[in-house]
């Protein structure tokens, strides 16, 4: 899985995701993430086939909506995403949301995707600690990837630290908390002293504490800004200041409250 992948997060499907999608893999990105919910995965599989980069060097994932959760419908869940992808696997299919009740039935019959070899991996999203012991205990495979809210304002040292432990690799949804943290007066300064934006300073962030991010932007050029976080080192020290503007918050739900 890249360290560095573009999310489609409420981009219609129509030509905006795949000019979005086309201009991200022709810029240099090769993880792609999609969600059924998103709407889009029909316009994401076809800028993929579009693109000229062949299937084998892209990073597609996708995840399984709370609705087919409750209805007990996973296996045709994801069968719908393959035909709307139009691929015949997924690089990394994931739940969405731990839904009380249906999460570790999920990830039992995720586990049996996995080894059919249509997912060549499998995980979770907006997983706690809690949610994560819990599938631990209940399943035979351990979950590769948990996708949750991380940037300097929420920085869950405990469940980056258990995720670690445990071999998940954790991935950052919302590292920019959708522009907000781009006005953080600290984070600003920062761009400044590494002569960096303040998006390319949080996403470098991500990066140093081994922690993937998939930010997402229609326009070009913010879309090669974010990949450019690879030819500069925070410090350690900076890195200190950055983690301790945590505040413990959220640009979108918490994962023991969630109405979805």
């Amino acid at each position: 899985m890249p360290w560095l992948g573009y999310g489609v997060f409420k981009i219609p499907d129509d030509h905006h995701v795949e000019h979005a999608v086309q201009a991200a893999l022709e810029i240099g990105y090769r993880g792609i993430d999609t969600a059924t919910v998103y709407g889009n995965e029909r316009g994401v599989g076809k800028a993929i086939r579009e693109s000229g980069v062949p299937r084998e060097h892209i990073f597609l994932s996708t995840k399984v909506w709370t609705d087919d959760m409750r209805k007990n419908r996973v296996p045709e869940a994801f069968e719908e995403s393959l035909e709307r992808l139009q691929t015949d696997y997924v690089d990394l299919y994931m739940i969405h949301w731990p839904v009380k009740g249906c999460y570790i039935e999920t990830w039992q019959v995720m586990e049996a995707i996995y080894l059919s070899g249509c997912a060549k991996a499998i995980g979770v999203s907006n997983c706690l600690v809690h949610h994560l012991e819990t599938v631990l205990h209940n399943s035979e495979i351990v979950p590769m990837v948990n996708q949750v809210e991380f940037h300097p304002l929420l920085v869950q040292p405990e469940l980056l630290k258990f995720c670690q432990s445990q071999g998940i690799q954790m991935q950052a949804a919302s590292p920019l908390m959708r522009g907000h943290i781009l006005t953080e007066v600290t984070v600003q300064k920062m761009a400044e002293k590494y002569y960096k934006t303040p998006a390319q300073i949080v996403l470098r962030w991500d990066l140093q504490h081994e922690v993937a991010a998939i930010p997402k932007s229609v326009h070009v050029d913010r879309i090669v800004e974010n990949i450019k976080i690879f030819d500069f080192e925070i410090s350690e020290e900076d890195m200190k200041i950055l983690d301790a503007l945590d505040e413990g918050k959220r640009i979108g739900s918490h994962p023991d409250h969630f109405t979805y």
